[in-house]
């Protein structure tokens, strides 16, 4: 499996990843050894668990209680027919969201109120290379080309960016709710800066965190460095556009990093370029 053709291979409730890319964050000898050994490594999506290997034919359990883990049929068969049939991602049911609100005392008033969208999660996503912090990033096949071709433009001009973050699953965007509800933040404060599980423009596969070594991620304060400056001239050539600027009618908070890819946008280059 070449780095380009790397994918995510996504269910409602089980992720399949590149399985070397699980394995340096194997806690166990016995489960780096496993992932050493399989293409895919399959993974919780509520909490990040290591599940088991797949090598196409058998399930190589990772954790005792697999013969009771929900998903793991419909996680198989995704695997499945992205390796039989290929073809465009589709968007997977929204089936469990509503449950995720109520944990927060949300409900449908929230999109009407917010004007935010329902985004469903995409049964595939490629490999787009590596955040910040060395963990694979994801997004839609077209955006990860454009943010590739992005990336290398800005560095002809001496401009360093790179990723803070890409996909976030549903359950990834109700665990940032339920940290800063540890930490003591209300869900109206939490609003302000993220949105709902399931409104989320992460969910997508489109959308980008984008910062710059030196700056702190995901501050206010991104706007004044010379990669803002350079993404609010450039960034439209490769589709990109900042989601949440000041005053936004969603009652996001200004957000300079926040960078959407948008299929109607004009390229800046084909995509044999990249």
């Amino acid at each position: 499996m070449h780095a380009l053709d790397w994918h995510l291979v996504n269910s409602p409730h089980v992720e399949a990843l590149p399985a070397r890319l699980l394995r340096p964050r194997a806690r166990a000898n016995a489960d780096a050894r496993a992932l050493a050994q399989a293409p895919w490594g399959l993974r919780r999506k509520s909490d990040g668990r290591f599940l088991a290997t797949y090598d196409g034919c058998r399930l190589h359990a990772l954790w005792h209680g697999l013969a009771r883990e929900p998903g793991l049929a419909e996680a198989i068969a995704a695997i499945d027919a992205s390796c039989t049939h290929g073809g465009p991602p589709w968007p997977l049911p929204l089936a469990g969201l509503q449950e995720r609100l109520d944990t927060l005392g949300l409900d449908a008033s929230y999109g009407e109120t917010s004007g935010l969208a329902l985004v469903p999660e995409p049964s595939r996503l490629e490999f787009a290379g590596y955040d910040r912090y060395r963990r694979p990033l994801w997004l839609l096949e077209p955006a990860a080309r454009a943010w590739r071709r992005m990336q290398r433009a800005a560095r002809a001009d001496d401009i360093v960016l790179d990723a803070i973050s890409g996909y976030r699953s549903h359950d990834y965007q109700l665990g940032i709710f339920e940290r800063k509800l540890a930490r003591g933040q209300s869900v109206q404060e939490i609003l302000a800066v993220n949105a709902a599980p399931g409104y989320s423009e992460h969910h997508g596969g489109l959308a980008m965190d984008i910062g710059t070594p030196g700056e702190a991620p995901a501050e206010e304060s991104f706007e004044a460095t010379p990669a803002f400056h350079w993404l609010r001239d450039q960034a439209g050539r490769f589709g990109f556009r900042m989601s949440y600027p000041r005053d936004n009618p969603h009652g996001i908070t200004y957000e300079p990093w926040h960078w959407c890819w948008h299929p109607a946008a004009p390229a800046a280059a084909s995509p044999a370029s990249v």
